[in-house]
């Protein structure tokens, strides 16, 4: 059995019911194998505390009725009513009604009879055999509380009445006119002498009397705060003399009937307004004990020193929140579809309708399981790839999940001892070496520097330690129990060679740069071309030396003439042609040394001279290197590309063309013949082209 849980020092909270609760085995899995899981009997033993705990869209309220025998929640959607019997562990009856519901109360022991507050500002009382009776009151009801001393049924709503029904004469009482123009947001009564407390949107907190119909007190939050707040949540301790609220703001306060003060102050640490508070009173060893919930966290916590104890964060908001006395488990309404169920052993036992989930738990506790599923082992690529499973992806064994697969559990446990047969054995001497270096520890050390026994992997970051920090405080970081695993675990062992740490930690060049000697430096492509050329030298002469040795060992190595002789030429045309290149390369750095124009007069007559003197020196320069060499001028560049310039000699006449006309075909018939007409000879005669326009 597998229950998800979360720890908070050695408090352990377990998941019963609810969202993301780990199931026994996936769903793809249940619908391929329907007919073998009644088989299953892992399968047979999940646990499902309570059957059909869920409504169809959210869950508004939960409460257990008073003989802790049966639980009443309402949902939505469609607004209805369930009644779940804890000694059949499922749903008892469900009943929908014509409106959601804001609230409600249990009137009876049992859940025969309960008064339920609507938002349509209605009141309905339920009853065994369904609705008994329908009221309304004038405006919106926020919250309900019912006296069972005097029969009175106290409701909280929007305006500044705290409405009174009586149901033992049946009829509306005067209301408690209070001190507010907005409304109440919460009304609990005190269960020892009957006091009623209303927390107000303003802030403030109302106390009545319900024997004198006046008000006692008025407790002023918000200015104790210093904040402006309202007042969302109110609870009574049953002691009759300690008080809580809490505000919107995420606030809560505990008092002292006594004093106007609040002994303490706890935030919850969202801002959300405090949907619900309980005080954990009915064990001895919560006595001390309070939870406060809103609608993100349910935190439980100290009320002398507010020092949290435990928490319950679902992944949906929670609505409301139940606690079964006497036991360590709470029932949560919340905005998914199905409800929420805790259990916390350190608060108490399992309830007695629940109590295997005491042997459950203990079994978790001594052996707690890393699987997902009780039958299905997650493991990661790079586990696959150790186990030489690569060639089973794809398949049905390996369901890949996310970053990983499911694996069969006794598979897996097959595969891991045929790919690591000394895994027991290495797993017991880990054990035993861990129990000799605890014994160790309590023997007395010397200080100084620090010792190279402890000191198994990664002894580069412990002398970076010793260089910057001393010794001392080298030697506190390997003795910390934090880090001591670093230097001593193999498996946090540093690889320098592996390419994340390569790129993590680039290496610097050490190499000084200096200055050359060169006109122009060579590129990228110029240095590759020396190197290749260099080792091609090298590699002719290392192949000499092999052709040497291969003539001297003609019968072990057994190499064809021909052979060597194609290798030869191949080395003796790259060498060419690297010679080639290179000298083209000289050829255009002698060039570009020629292009450079020093000035006769020195440095220091160049200054002095102007920008157009200096201009018209070299175009003199120019022009001169230009008579001497010719009118053209042949430039090579590095790439083997080449720039030819001239001086054009003189300008050239213009050819004439003289035009000929139809008087001159007329004077020389041998010329037009030789040279073809413009126009027809003789006028009105038809043309042979289909475009008439011609020659018009």
């Amino acid at each position: 059995m597998v229950l998800k849980s979360t720890s908070a020092g050695n408090v352990s909270v377990y998941q019963v019911s609810g969202t993301n609760v780990s199931r026994s085995l996936p769903d793809w899995i249940a619908k391929k194998r329907k007919r073998e899981l009644k088989h299953d009997l892992e399968y047979q033993s999940r646990i499902e505390l309570i059957q059909d705990f869920e409504f169809s869209e959210a869950s508004n309220k939960i409460k257990v009725t008073p003989d802790g025998q049966f639980a009443m929640a309402t949902g939505t959607y469609k607004p209805q009513i369930h009644v779940y019997d804890f000694a059949n562990l499922s749903l008892k009856f469900d009943r929908h009604t014509d409106c959601e519901n804001v609230d409600f109360v249990i009137l009876s022991d049992d859940w025969t009879k309960s008064c339920h507050l609507q938002n349509d500002r209605s009141i309905e009382f339920q009853t065994k055999g369904g609705i008994h009776y329908r009221s309304r009151i004038p405006k919106f009801g926020r919250s309900l509380a019912y006296n069972n001393v005097s029969c009175d049924l106290y409701v909280g709503a929007a305006g500044n009445e705290l409405y009174r029904l009586n149901l033992d004469q049946g009829r509306f009482l005067n209301p408690f006119v209070l001190d507010t123009n907005e409304g109440v947001n919460a009304v609990t009564v005190n269960p020892v002498h009957g006091l009623v407390a209303a927390a107000l949107e303003e802030g403030t907190v109302e106390f009545w009397d319900p024997r004198s119909r006046q008000r006692a007190a008025k407790l002023f939050v918000s200015e104790q705060l210093g904040e402006s707040s309202q007042v969302t949540a109110a609870a009574f301790r049953n002691d009759g003399l300690n008080f809580a609220c809490g505000t919107s703001t995420g606030m809560s306060l505990i008092y002292d009937l006594r004093t106007s003060v609040p002994s303490i102050v706890k935030d919850q640490g969202y801002g959300f307004d405090i949907k619900k508070i309980i005080w954990l009173d009915d064990n001895e060893s919560d006595a001390d004990k309070i939870l406060t919930s809103d609608k993100r966290i349910a935190k439980i916590w100290d009320k002398n020193d507010g020092k949290p104890f435990a928490s319950m964060e679902p992944s949906v908001d929670i609505n409301d929140i139940e606690y079964i006395r006497g036991s360590g488990m709470f029932f949560m309404a919340n905005e998914g579809i199905p409800m929420h169920t805790y259990y916390i052993p350190n608060l108490g036992p399992a309830p007695k309708w629940c109590s295997f989930l005491d042997n459950v738990t203990e079994e978790l506790e001594e052996k707690p399981s890393d699987t997902v599923y009780s039958n299905y082992r997650f493991i990661t690529r790079d586990e696959v790839t150790k186990l030489n499973l690569t060639h089973l992806i794809g398949s049905k064994v390996l369901r890949s999940y996310m970053h990983g697969y499911f694996i069969d559990t006794e598979l897996y446990d097959k595969v891991n001892l045929i790919a690591n047969p000394n895994s027991y054995r290495d797993q017991r001497e880990r054990e035993i070496r861990k129990k000799i270096e605890k014994e160790r520890e309590s023997r007395i050390r010397s200080t100084g520097a620090v010792s190279n026994t402890k000191i198994k992997v990664n002894k580069g970051l412990a002398a970076k330690l010793e260089e910057k920090q001393g010794s001392s405080a080298a030697e506190t970081v390997i003795n910390d129990d934090r880090f001591k695993e670093l230097f001593e675990n193999p498996d946090f062992a540093v690889d320098e060679q592996s390419h994340e740490y390569k790129q993590l930690n680039p290496v610097q060049s050490i190499k000084d740069v200096t200055s050359t000697g060169r006109s122009r430096g060579l590129t990228a492509a110029e240095e590759s071309d020396e190197e290749r050329l260099k080792d091609y030298k090298k590699g002719g002469s290392d192949n000499d030396e092999d052709e040497s040795e291969s003539e001297s060992e003609e019968e072990e190595e057994e190499i064809s003439e021909e052979k060597k002789e194609v290798n030869r030429q191949k080395v003796q045309k790259e060498v060419e042609r690297l010679r080639r290149k290179k000298k083209e390369q000289e050829a255009a750095n002698r060039f570009m040394n020629e292009m450079k124009v020093v000035s006769e007069d020195g440095p220091q007559q160049k200054e002095a001279e102007s920008f157009g003197a200096q201009v018209s020196k070299i175009n003199k320069v120019t022009k001169e290197q230009h008579n001497k060499k010719g009118d053209s001028r042949l430039r090579r560049h590095a790439r083997g590309e080449a720039e030819l310039t001239f001086v054009p000699s003189g300008k050239k006449e213009k050819r004439q063309v003289k035009f000929r006309s139809d008087q001159d075909d007329d004077e020389d018939p041998e010329k037009a013949k030789n040279s073809g007409r413009t126009k027809q000879r003789f006028e009105g005669r038809r043309t042979a082209s289909r475009n008439k326009f011609r020659g018009m």
